[in-house]
């Protein structure tokens, strides 16, 4: 099992980060093992693609809300590390059980 989890959406309240805002995270290890995608499906041209990560991110993107680790950006840079046979990669982690755990407890 390469992931804890598969879903198709984000279960999350929307954190209004953008592009820009996600490089400011520092990146973090993160085990594979611990995420859950939020997404089912997969490009596989863009697994394959040699220049995936040219215009974009360097790092997936990764959200910790209830103490799950959502993979929001970067599941095939995820793929990508379990083919290798790696079971950690550097992700960036927005920590939403950190930032306002009073407003986000209260919508359980």
């Amino acid at each position: 099992m390469i992931f804890k989890g598969v879903g198709d959406h984000r279960p999350y309240p929307d954190h209004g980060l953008t592009q820009r805002s996600w490089g400011s995270i520092a990146p973090s290890q993160v085990r594979l093992d611990r995420l859950v995608t939020t997404q089912k499906h997969l490009n596989l041209e863009t697994l394959l693609a040699e220049d995936s990560t040219f215009y974009g991110d360097l790092f997936p993107h990764v959200v910790q809300y209830r103490g799950e680790l959502y993979l929001e950006d970067g599941v095939h840079r995820a793929l990508r590390t379990a083919l290798q046979r790696r079971a950690v990669m550097y992700a960036r982690v927005l920590n939403l059980d950190a930032l306002a755990p009073g407003l986000l407890g209260a919508e359980q």
